[in-house]
């Protein structure tokens, strides 16, 4: 349960990185340590900065600088990526064409999934088979993005076998035959800088992105640094700021997370509100594995001290 928390945590993983594969992590202090502190994140705020994280801050600023190119590009230009139900839902989708409450949002962005055999994940999976639309202009775009999402795969995957042990589970709770394989999502969201009229900020809609929660396990958002534009409710219907800090991500637990967890860990609204009029960008990473859902209305079984689905017999 969310609590009046003014502030986000930061949490450095790097000691749960270092032993994440040693079948003896659970013994060892400093994996102990990053345990406690996600599990004490994940049930007062939802949201935590992962810090030690292992992707290099040069990776981390060329996929942003990248990002700023593609969104650079005239109208037509992105227009070649434009997203469709024949892509699978990927592509470029322009200012105010994602909803939210009923709101349009303004941002632009480029969706992205893990690519689907077909058949793969049965009709649940069935309307997001498709390849990935990537631009041929900024140069290298793709392969960027590529190696980029297999790193954020790996960070995502190390934090979610903490985040198990903090559930009172084995460290692959959510891994192999008993999760199933990773699924990703990734957005590259392009928010315009609030126009200007005599010195003053003016906009008819500032909500770059309305109040939400998130779908899956863990998201991963690597924003653009200088300007605070994400903002995350406390208990007490506070919005609380998440400014950019170097060389972390901002993470959140969405809903397969709460429900998996019984409501023990939140998953906290949040929203973006981009007052600056300097455009800013984030790429958010969404971690999620599908098959998990089909234990979302298993039986309750007891790890621990606390409580967890069951991911068995999946």
């Amino acid at each position: 349960m969310a609590t009046d928390f003014k502030s986000i945590p930061v949490i450095y993983v790097a000691p749960l990185f270092a032993k994440c594969n040693d079948p003896k992590m659970v013994q060892d202090p400093g994996v102990r340590e990053v345990v406690k502190q996600l599990d004490q994140a994940c049930r007062e705020a939802g949201f935590f900065y992962a810090k030690g994280h292992g992707i290099p801050e040069t990776m981390v600023k060329e996929v942003r600088n990248i990002t700023h190119k593609f969104f650079d590009l005239p109208y037509e230009e992105k227009l070649k990526i434009k997203m469709t139900p024949a892509a699978g839902y990927r592509g470029y989708q322009r200012i105010g064409e994602n909803i939210t409450k009923g709101v349009p949002d303004m941002h632009e962005a480029i969706d992205c999934y893990k690519e689907l055999k077909q058949g793969m994940y049965g009709a649940l999976g069935k309307p997001m088979e498709g390849c990935n639309q990537w631009p041929h202009y900024p140069p290298n775009f793709k392969e960027l993005m590529e190696k980029y999402i297999s790193l954020c795969t790996e960070v995502s995957r190390k934090i979610m076998r903490g985040i198990a042990l903090a559930l009172g589970g084995s460290p692959d709770e959510f891994e192999g035959e008993r999760g199933g394989d990773a699924f990703w999502v990734m957005r590259l969201i392009g928010y315009p800088g609030a126009s200007t009229a005599n010195g003053k900020c003016t906009s008819e809609n500032d909500i770059g992105c309305g109040a939400h929660t998130d779908n899956g396990l863990l998201t991963l958002v690597n924003q653009d640094e200088n300007i605070t534009a994400l903002q995350v409710r406390n208990q007490a219907g506070e919005w609380i700021s998440a400014p950019p800090i170097p060389g972390t991500f901002v993470c959140n637990i969405g809903d397969m997370l709460k429900i998996l967890s019984n409501g023990l860990y939140e998953s906290t609204l949040h929203r973006v509100i981009n007052k600056s009029p300097t455009y800013r960008v984030c790429v958010a990473f969404f971690y999620e594995q599908l098959s998990l859902w089909k234990s979302v209305y298993g039986r309750a079984v007891e790890f621990g001290s606390s409580k967890m689905l069951s991911t068995e017999n999946i």
